[in-house]
């Protein structure tokens, strides 16, 4: 070793100097492909993981904005993950991707337009597709810079897009076979309508929200019935009741009873349904079909008339009366005192609490309607899921989400795939402008309708963003004839949060099993909510929302990584401190000086000098950090990095360096036993550099390549790096195995 120190290790630990030129260095070196190995794997009698494939595939980041902080956590623990396993000569992939992110992006843009004073309802479909798009290109370039400045060491050779032409064919592709097999239908259907964006929604675009509002008790002939929504009312002529209520014995099913209702007199019939709660109110409901989910289903099971009462902006239709084009948050103040005038309101409740579905973006009250969509039959395919889930062949972390995906697939409900937005992935089917019926056409044929002979347009709908991204696990290892997907899938690590276990694993689960017959992945990793330092959701609205990248500029990427990781458990909430990210900067500077006094005080030592002998204390301490190193080998892989990442910490600066290092200097100035102290504190520092290494880096990659020999002039190079350094073994001997660069 040279005897004199670097000249950048004699200056403090500098991130905003490091970060970008050692991630250029890893990039550079072509070690983020899977097929790029260190030489000390090629050997399958030294590495019992050589050949073995390990696959994570990222979620795919919105290509709308910037990265926030749980994308913060996201990149994190997947990158521990692939550094971890790297390190261990897995032949290791991350795939990393971008989502168009369908309805997301779209509302992002709407308020670009709004700021411009424009609206997409006047913009052309095709020139208003193509405005999203360059805003999206240009976006994910922020993004995928923001991603390389978290460490994330995924293979960018391999980088794929939602609307990728490869991934749109897969897709199409996929719902022609859910076509072929009787999955997937088009028909007259309850969905959930947001009257402002004028689309319906899946169920993770929906909010819901606790309000408490008037609950009206009204005369409905010999009944008092309750609701909170008394402008649904006008097309109400059934009235429902529990077959079992003894109450209401007397009535029978299909009896028809006359009554004054809202606009004159009405005749109602009588509909026996175990559906109603007797504990509910009176017992007794009517039923509006059209705007109502489980209403909708009992006229379904009874073959009931079904009226739409509110048009898709939320206005009354003429069923109303005089009420006919107001709309809805100001008819129902003049609906309940036009019934009180007719005596038909028995009471209100002032004080009613109860939970209302809102938009998610503008929170506008979700109108549920009956529209002609598309609807995949869901039953099946999570039948097929459930089994491979109660085998175990799929493992949760933390494994309590397995019961809560277990009792969502159960309950399943049929998907509705169709959206009312330019930006995504058009569905490929013509709609018969005659009978509404719809027909897949991914070849663009079909001209006349298959039912009715009548004139056929192409569907203006796109796909639910969940049903592309529903199928990434395959579709991006070119499923069904690339060379990836033959390698690596089924992949090993599905990590995302928690909160769309239902919306998107679960539906990868099953989309992956139909389409491939095999699991998509075998780990389900579901990390928390990142909240504000007060333990709050982070949003806009509140001011609160956290930039990862402030973090990362003040205090170093290391700092935020481990100061993420350490403490959260999967599954949990992190709440998120900047005097949290500020300690762990600290730590990073802990790293650099120990390193400092390591290298000044073992000039002279040669660490290939296996024949060196521990003194009794410096024995004691080898053994310590050998359990050590077992210890969280086996928590590394069982996916524990929480706790991983807290006792490496805690070893480094109280064991390491508070006594290790304060022992070493009194043996090395005193020369008693100074081989040893500086065989130790070497073999220590290396072994600690790489276990630290997934959690931390930069610093230890920076401090790694200070640590690799000056080569001579002319003597031929070659690229090393501690990312593909073995990780230590569990049982072998510190000095022979600490492997450090120069012991080569």
């Amino acid at each position: 070793m040279d005897s004199k120190l670097p000249e950048k290790l004699l200056k403090p630990f500098n991130p905003k100097e490091t970060e970008e030129r050692i991630y250029k260095l890893w990039e550079d070196s072509g070690f983020f492909a899977p097929e790029v190995h260190p030489t000390w794997v090629d050997d399958s009698s030294l590495n019992e993981n050589f050949g073995k494939p390990f696959t994570l595939i990222m979620p795919p980041t919105n290509a709308n904005g910037s990265l926030h902080a749980g994308h913060g956590l996201v990149m994190t623990i997947e990158d521990i993950m692939v550094r971890y396993k790297r390190m261990r000569g897995f032949k290791t992939l991350w795939l990393p991707g971008l989502d168009h992110a369908g309805f997301e992006t779209q509302v992002v843009y709407e308020k670009k337009l709004e700021k411009e004073g424009r609206t997409r309802f006047e913009i052309e479909p095709k020139k208003l597709y193509e405005e999203i798009l360059d805003f999206t290109l240009t976006n994910s370039k922020n993004i995928k810079s923001q991603v390389r400045k978290m460490g994330a060491s995924c293979d960018w050779s391999r980088e794929k897009f939602t609307l990728d032409p490869d991934i749109v064919k897969i897709v199409y592709q996929t719902f022609k076979k859910l076509s072929d097999d009787n999955l997937v239908y088009r028909g007259n259907r309850i969905v959930s309508w947001c009257s402002k964006h004028q689309t319906s929604f899946s169920d993770l675009e929906i909010l819901d929200e606790e309000r408490i509002d008037n609950f009206y008790y009204l005369k409905y002939g010999p009944f008092v019935i309750g609701t909170s929504r008394p402008e649904t009312k006008f097309g109400d002529k059934y009235v429902v009741m529990n077959p079992n209520d003894e109450r209401y014995k007397d009535y029978k099913d299909g009896q028809k009873i006359k009554l004054e209702w809202i606009n004159g007199p009405i005749e109602a019939t009588i509909v026996k349904d175990e559906a109603v709660d007797m504990e509910f109110g009176t017992g007794v409901m009517t039923i509006t079909p059209w705007h109502d989910t489980a209403d909708f289903e009992i006229a379904e099971r009874h073959k009931l008339d079904k009226e739409q009462i509110i048009d898709e902006n939320g206005k009354l239709l003429p069923i109303a009366g005089e009420f006919a084009g107001q709309h809805i948050k100001k008819a129902r103040a003049l609906i309940i005192e036009k019934l009180q005038k007719k005596g038909l309101v028995e009471k209100i409740n002032e004080k009613y609490k109860h939970v209302v579905r809102t938009c998610y973006k503008c929170g506008t009250v979700i109108e549920p309607q009956i529209k002609n969509q598309w609807f995949v039959k869901m039953k099946p395919l999570a039948e097929k899921a459930l089994e491979k889930i109660n085998n175990g062949e799929i493992k949760y972390i933390p494994d309590h989400y397995k019961k809560v995906s277990i009792h969502w697939l159960s309950n399943i409900m049929d998907w509705n795939i169709s959206r009312q937005i330019v930006w995504g992935i058009p569905i490929p089917a013509k709609i018969c402008v005659k009978c509404g019926a719809g027909m897949v056409d991914l070849d663009n044929k079909i001209k006349k309708c298959a039912s009715c002979g009548g004139e056929v347009a192409q569907d203006k709908d796109t796909f639910d963003t969940w049903f592309s991204s529903g199928q990434w696990p395959f579709a991006t290892l070119g499923y069904p004839d690339g060379k990836d997907f033959k390698t690596f899938y089924p992949t090993d690590v599905m990590e995302t949060a928690g909160e769309i276990i239902f919306f998107w694993v679960s539906r990868m689960i099953m989309l992956g099993l139909y389409v491939t017959g095999e699991i998509p992945f075998k780990n389900v990793y579901l990390h928390g909510l990142v909240l504000d330092a007060k333990g709050l959701k982070m949003s806009k609205s509140k001011g609160n929302v956290i930039d990862p990248l402030i973090l990362t500029g003040k205090y170093g990427t290391d700092a935020f990584r481990i100061g993420m990781v350490i403490g959260n458990t999967p599954g949990t909430s992190l709440a998120l401190a900047e005097e949290r990210i500020r300690g762990y900067g600290k730590f990073a500077n802990k790293i650099w000086n120990a390193t400092r006094f390591v290298l000044d005080n073992t000039k002279d030592f040669n660490n290939s000098n296996t024949e060196i002998k521990y003194d009794e204390e410096d024995k004691k301490s080898d053994e310590e950090l050998k359990k050590l190193v077992e210890e969280i080998t086996k928590e590394m892989d069982e996916y524990k990095f929480y706790i991983v990442a807290e006792k490496i910490y805690h070893y480094f600066w109280h064991t390491f360096a508070d006594i290790i290092i304060e022992r070493s200097k009194k043996k090395i100035l005193e020369n008693k036993n100074a081989d040893s102290a500086k065989a130790l504190v070497y073999s220590q520092l290396v072994t600690l550099l790489k276990v630290l290494h997934p959690f931390m880096p930069f610093v230890t990659e920076e401090i790694w390549q200070i640590l690799l020999p000056r080569r001579k002039v002319g003597e031929p190079t070659e690229m090393s790096a501690l990312m593909v350094e073995k990780w230590p073994a569990r049982n072998a001997s510190s000095i022979a195995d600490a492997g450090g660069p120069e012991s080569k």
